[in-house]
């Protein structure tokens, strides 16, 4: 029996996994069409998120491809909707959190929303039981 949060279907895992390549290459578009398909597909009858984890690294994919597009409320705003998952790998959402920290950092590096998601990722790293 397969686990509630891991696919039958095996495109998803495909399509995760070219997601992440995508983004880290800077190919905005195909990165985004690949995290879309991935909220999409990802998603139980209830609405529960079938696999958190690719879900989060999902919104965090759009998050990144906002901020290179100069829209630095909604990455930030996705980043930290990222951040709320139910259940986190926390070793791997903070490495692709963090990505997303130096992709606004570097665009934004003065902007108190910049600041503040910096701090949001500081406490997170920090927090007892990370």
């Amino acid at each position: 029996m397969t686990p509630r949060h891991q696919s039958t279907e095996p495109r998803i895992g495909v399509r995760f996994y070219a997601m992440d390549a995508y983004r880290v290459l800077g190919a905005n578009d195909r990165a985004a069409a690949h995290a879309t398909e991935v909220l999409r597909t990802g998603r139980g009858p209830d609405g529960e998120d079938l696999a958190p984890m690719r879900m989060a690294e999902a919104r965090i994919t759009l998050a990144a491809v906002a901020a290179r597009a100069g829209e630095l409320e909604e990455a930030v705003q996705r980043g930290q909707d990222a951040l709320h998952a139910d259940r986190k790998c926390l070793p791997s959402l903070l490495l692709v959190a963090d990505e997303l920290r130096q992709e606004i950092s570097e665009r934004y590096p003065a902007d108190q929303m910049t600041r503040n998601f910096s701090e949001q990722l500081h406490e997170l790293r920090h927090a007892p039981g990370s």
